[in-house]
């Protein structure tokens, strides 16, 4: 397993590339903007992008999907369906804007050659966000960040829906690395010991 990470756009957006180093298969995860920097990037790396995987419907996150869409048309685009009209401000619905859009929810699973891509429906940014399981690696979005969260005051957004996704993530078994939608990647062990927001998730009944 191969992670490329593109920080694109105005905010900063961490967009993946997570790449199978068995079947050359990718997925494109939050293609926030700067879609040919990404295209240059697949290119370069000699994959075949299978997938582009969105952890939410926020703009920052889904920016470059149309242009993806019309440059790789064989790619899946998949979004939670509570996102798929857009969320928070600044909406961008992908639903009107993607004719073949899929959704996936809690509990779904996808295969990326070798690679198995479990989704978790993690509310409380948005009523839509998710985070990947891929091996001992979390695409996190904006529900979980190096020693935060992400803000609950958008539409959609709710503080204890967050807290309890949080205690989901908290109570995983093991350790993984935590990669975020934004800022630096971390580790679900240090976020346990040091994330405000994810101590307190855990002292909720």
């Amino acid at each position: 397993m191969n992670i490329k990470i593109l920080p694109v756009g105005e905010l900063g957006t961490n967009c993946y590339i997570l790449e199978d180093e068995v079947s050359k298969l990718a997925a494109v995860i939050d293609p926030g903007d700067e879609a040919g920097r990404i295209l240059d990037q697949v290119k370069k790396d000699g994959v075949q992008v299978k997938y582009i995987l969105l952890t939410h419907g926020h703009y920052d996150h889904t920016t470059a999907v149309p242009q993806l869409h019309e440059a790789l048309p064989d790619a899946e685009i998949y979004i939670h369906q509570a996102d798929s009209h857009g969320a928070g401000g600044r909406l961008f619905p992908l639903s009107s804007q993607v004719d073949d859009l899929l959704l996936y929810d809690e509990g779904d699973v996808l295969k990326l050659g070798e690679l198995t891509i479990q989704v978790m429906n993690t509310p409380g940014h948005s009523l839509g966000s998710v985070v990947l399981k891929v091996g001992d690696v979390l695409f996190t979005g904006d529900t979980l960040f190096a020693g935060s969260c992400g803000r609950t005051d958008l539409r959609g957004g709710d503080y204890g829906q967050m807290l309890a996704s949080l205690k989901r993530l908290a109570l995983l078994d093991g350790d993984y690395h935590v990669l975020p939608g934004h800022d630096v990647s971390s580790t679900l062990a240090r976020e346990r010991q040091t994330n405000y927001y994810m101590k307190e998730a855990l002292s909720q009944p």
